[in-house]
C-alpha cells in the first residue's frame, strides 16, 4: 500500500477490517527476551504487594473463618485457573493474553468485554498500589513533615512520582523492565520470609489472635458476621493474594518460547503466591491479632509494631525494605496494561496510535494515556483510606468479569477445537473451568455484603465502564479493526475458508 493511500476495507459479517499495510505491524513489533524465570518473575512481581497490603481488610469483613474460607476459595480458584490460561496461552501465543483468548472462542464482543474488564483490572490496581505507596512513605520518619508541591498533598506527588519513574523505566525497553522486576520481586519475598521466622521465633505467635474479634448476635468468634456473609465479604480480598496472576501471558510476544516458558513460569509463580499468602495470613493474624490488623493500612509493619510494642528497629527496616512488594507489583501491572491496551489497540479496538511503539520496542502511549487516568482518580479520592478499598473492589470486580469470560473461552476451546495443537494441557480441563466460573460469579456479590463506604457505587461505575467500551466498539471500532493483526488472522481465515467452500458448491 503506498504511503497516503486509503486502507483497502474488507467486510467480514458486521466487522469491517482494514488492511494496514506491510509497515503496519513492523511499528509494532515487540523483542523476544524473556524465558521461564523472568517470567516468574513477572507473575510473583504482578501479586507480590497483595502479600503487603488489603488482604486484612477481609478479616474486618469475615473475620478469621470467613477470610480463611474464602482464601480457600480463591486458591482453587487462581491455580485451576492459572492451568486453564496457560494451555490457551501455548495454543495462541499473543500479547493480548485474555483478549486473544476470548476474541478466538466468543468472537469480537467477547474480546473486547475481557479487553475492557482487564483493562479497568489493572489501571485501577494500579491507582491502589501508587496510593498505598504514598501512604507507606509518608509514615516513614524522615518523610512525616514532607510538604504539599502545586496543591498536591504528600501522598497524592509520591504516588504520581511513582508512576513518572516506572514508566520511564518501563520505556527503557522489555528486557531493563523484566529484569528489574525480577530483582524488587525477589527483595519482597525475602523480606517477606524473613518479617515472618523474626516474629514467629521471637514467640509472639498465638493461635487465640485468630479470633479475636468480637462477634454480631448469634455468631462465633470464628465466624463473627456469619459463615455464608463473613465468607463472601472476604472473597475480594482474599482475590487480593493473587490478583493479576492471570496476565503472564501478556508477554506471550516477549517470551523466548512460549510454548515451554510460559507454563513453566506462570504455574511457578501461582504456586509461590499461595505459599506467600499462607505466610501472610498465618503470620499476620496470628502474631498482630485479627482484631488489631482488620483495619491496619501498612499490614506488615503494623504487625512488627504490635509485637514488640512500638517502632522498632525492625519495624522501619520492614517499612522501609516492604515497598518493594508494592513496587514490585506496581512496576509489573503497568507492564500488563500497556500490552492489553497495546494489543487491542494494534487490532483497531482501541486508537491504533496506542499501539506505536518506540525505539526501544516499547508501547510507550499505551504506558502514559492510562497513567495520566489513574493520576487523575489518586487526585480526586487520596485522601480517603476507604479510597484504596474501594479501588481494590473494583478492580476485583474487573478481575472476576475477566475469570468468566476467560473459563468461558477455554470450554469453548475444548470443545470446539479438540484437534488444536496445545504444547500444555491443563490438567484439571473443563470442570476446572465452571469451577472458577462459580466461584466468581459468587465472588461478584460480595460488594453487596461488605459496606466499605462507596463500594457498591464504585462496581457501579465499573459495569457503566464495560458498558461505555462496548458502545465504542458498537458504534466506532468495529468498523477499522485491522486485519494484520494477529489476533485478527483467525476470523480472516475462517471468512476465506468459507467462501472457498461456497464457491466450490
Amino acid at each position: 500500500m503506498a504511503e497516503g493511500e486509503k486502507p483497502r476495507t474488507q467486510r467480514v459479517g458486521a466487522l469491517d477490517y482494514e488492511h494496514a499495510g506491510s509497515g503496519y505491524m513492523e511499528k509494532r513489533r515487540l523483542d523476544r527476551v524473556a524465558g521461564p524465570l523472568l517470567i516468574w518473575g513477572l507473575g510473583v512481581g504482578y501479586v507480590i504487594s497483595g502479600e503487603y497490603f488489603s488482604w486484612n481488610f477481609g478479616f474486618d469483613a469475615g473475620g478469621f473463618g470467613g477470610m480463611l474460607l474464602a482464601t480457600l476459595l480463591m486458591i482453587g480458584l487462581y491455580v485451576m485457573m492459572v492451568y486453564g490460561v496457560s494451555e490457551m496461552a501455548t495454543a495462541f501465543p499473543h500479547t493480548g493474553g485474555p483478549y486473544a483468548f476470548a476474541r478466538r472462542t466468543m468472537g469480537p464482543w467477547g474480546g473486547f468485554a475481557i479487553g475492557i474488564a482487564a483493562v479497568l483490572e489493572y489501571v485501577l490496581a494500579t491507582a491502589a498500589i501508587a496510593m498505598t505507596i504514598g501512604f507507606y512513605i509518608v509514615e516513614l520518619p524522615c518523610c512525616d513533615s514532607l510538604p504539599s508541591i502545586v496543591g498536591m498533598n504528600p501522598v497524592a506527588w509520591i504516588a504520581i512520582l511513582a508512576y513518572v519513574i516506572f514508566i520511564a523505566v518501563n520505556m527503557a525497553g522489555i528486557e531493563q523492565t523484566l529484569w528489574s522486576v525480577l530483582a524488587i520481586t525477589v527483595i519482597a519475598a525475602v523480606t517477606l520470609v524473613i518479617w515472618a521466622l523474626v516474629l514467629l521465633f521471637g514467640g509472639h505467635f498465638d493461635p487465640s489472635n485468630f479470633t479475636n474479634i468480637k462477634p454480631t448476635a448469634g455468631n462465633s468468634s470464628t465466624f463473627p458476621f456469619g459463615v455464608f456473609k463473613g465468607t463472601l465479604a472476604a472473597l475480594p480480598y482474599a482475590a487480593w493474594f493473587y490478583l493479576a496472576i492471570e496476565g503472564v501471558p501478556m508477554a506471550s510476544e516477549e517470551a523466548r518460547d512460549p510454548a515451554r516458558d510460559l507454563p513453566k513460569g506462570s504455574i511457578l509463580a501461582m504456586w509461590s503466591l499461595v505459599g506467600f499468602s499462607i505466610i501472610a495470613f498465618a503470620v499476620g493474624a496470628g502474631v498482630g491479632g485479627a482484631e488489631q490488623i482488620r483495619g491496619s493500612f501498612t499490614i506488615i509493619p503494623d504487625v512488627v509494631s504490635i509485637a514488640h510494642g512500638g517502632k522498632s528497629g525492625f519495624f522501619w527496616v520492614v517499612t522501609i525494605v516492604g515497598l518493594t512488594g508494592l513496587l514490585a507489583s506496581f512496576h509489573a501491572i503497568l507492564f500488563a496494561y500497556s500490552r492489553i491496551i497495546f494489543s487491542l489497540s494494534r487490532a483497531g479496538y482501541f486508537p491504533r496510535s496506542l499501539s506505536v511503539t518506540g525505539r526501544r520496542r516499547t508501547p510507550y502511549l499505551a504506558l502514559i494515556v492510562p497513567a495520566v487516568i489513574a493520576c487523575v482518580l489518586i487526585l480526586l479520592y487520596n485522601e480517603s483510606l476507604d479510597a484504596v478499598a474501594v479501588l481494590v473492589q473494583m478492580s476485583v470486580f474487573g478481575a472476576l468479569i475477566t475469570y468468566v469470560l476467560m473459563m468461558a473461552a477455554f470450554i469453548l476451546f475444548r470443545r470446539n477445537e479438540p484437534d488444536a495443537e496445545r504444547p500444555y494441557r491443563s490438567p484439571v480441563g473443563v470442570p476446572g473451568a465452571w469451577i472458577v466460573i462459580a466461584i466468581s460469579v459468587l465472588a461478584m456479590f460480595s460488594s453487596l455484603a461488605y459496606d466499605v463506604p462507596g463500594a457498591k457505587l464504585g462496581v457501579f461505575f465499573t459495569i457503566l465502564a464495560i458498558a461505555l467500551g462496548l458502545a465504542y466498539f458498537y458504534f466506532v471500532s468495529r468498523h477499522h479493526l485491522v486485519a494484520e493483526a494477529p489476533e485478527e488472522e483467525f476470523a480472516l481465515i475462517e471468512q476465506a475458508e468459507a467462501e472457498l467452500e461456497a464457491d466450490k458448491a
